[in-house]
């Protein structure tokens, strides 16, 4: 969507500085006609380095920076003065992103922990002056290094984002609504499918002044792993949520296979998502009588924990945190 400001994906070329060359020079002064060498070192060229900031959700402030270059070290010079460093720059990125070669698509790092740095390209080295030559054979070097080359490639960024808790369900199954009950977020809804074009984050509140993290995933559809619907683009946030809650609407025919084809699609993508705890929510319980309702109870699996829930009208929303907060404590508990 033209109006978003929530962007996961960018490619970026950087270069980082070259050094600066090493100085060659030979003393001169009034009563000195002939000094030794007093050549000085070149600068280092600045690095490229990325910064974990918590501050930042999205990777918006990099989409329209395509190419990034950090300052050269400056030249050595006589008197044995070292050249001037280059200056660094830093790009803040939100914790969770994932760094890759643009050329083999390879995992290079992760910057996962708020205030991590890690040098993406390293400045080159500044060369040697000729002072750092002289030797009692050969007292008046007249060469010297020259800077050595930064480095430059491109690199694909890409955010995974951290949540506790990650909404997996089919469009229009209530995920929004729910987000919205239970949080301050604000996200779009309307009775069509695909109304969560992109992330969603909000703070849900506990008892005793605590809280965890809600994210609500665009919807997953059948196929989705395969690059159907818009769920490839956006499965890749659910791998770093502590506990996944499927979701399923009561309009369902078949609850349990609905919940079924949404953790296949996981699978498919990636088997470890399957580690993760689980929690199932049935919504839009407001449109179930009660001998509806008994028989989706009866039909819920039983190796989860199941809860049926009204978004709309509140229903089952204490029992639903009550779940997710033991699933997210329960290997502390253990």
């Amino acid at each position: 969507m033209a109006d978003s400001n929530f962007i996961d994906y960018v490619k970026i070329f950087c270069s980082s500085g070259h050094g600066g060359a090493g100085s060659t020079h030979l003393h001169r002064a009034k009563y000195v006609p002939k000094g030794g060498p007093d050549g000085g070192d070149g600068g280092r060229g600045g690095h490229i380095i990325l910064r974990a900031n918590p501050q930042f959700w999205t990777l918006i402030h990099l989409k329209y920076r395509k190419f990034i270059r950090a300052e050269h070290g400056a030249a050595g010079s006589d008197s044995l003065k070292t050249g001037k460093q280059g200056a660094d720059i830093i790009l803040d990125v939100p914790v969770g992103t994932v760094v890759k070669d643009a050329e083999t698509n390879s995992i290079l790092f992760e910057m996962v922990e708020a205030g991590e740095e890690r040098i993406l390209c390293k400045g080159g080295r500044g060369g040697l002056g000729n002072n750092n030559f002289k030797s009692p054979t050969n007292q008046t070097p007249r060469y010297s290094q020259p800077g050595e080359e930064g480095q430059e490639a491109w690199f694909i960024f890409e955010l995974k984002l951290l949540a506790d808790v990650g909404l997996v369900g089919f469009p229009n199954c209530g995920k929004s609504t729910l987000l919205a009950s239970i949080t301050a977020a604000k996200p779009k809804i309307a009775n069509y499918a695909f109304t969560t074009l992109e992330p969603n984050l909000g703070i849900v509140s506990y008892y005793d002044e605590q809280s965890f993290v809600m994210a609500d995933i665009p919807g997953i559809i059948e196929g989705a792993h395969e690059g159907k619907g818009i769920g490839l683009r956006f499965l890749r946030h659910i791998e770093r949520n502590s506990v996944l809650l499927f979701m399923v609407s009561a309009e369902e025919e078949d609850i349990k296979q609905g919940y079924e084809v949404l953790l296949n699609e996981l699978k498919q993508y990636n088997p470890e998502l399957l580690s993760k705890d689980r929690v199932l929510a049935v919504s839009k319980a407001d449109i179930l009588d009660n001998k509806q309702r008994a028989k989706i109870e009866k039909t819920l699996p039983k190796d989860i924990p199941s809860v049926i829930i009204s978004s709309v009208v509140g229903d089952g929303l204490n029992e639903l945190k009550d779940l997710l907060w033991e699933a997210l404590h329960s290997d502390i508990a253990d």
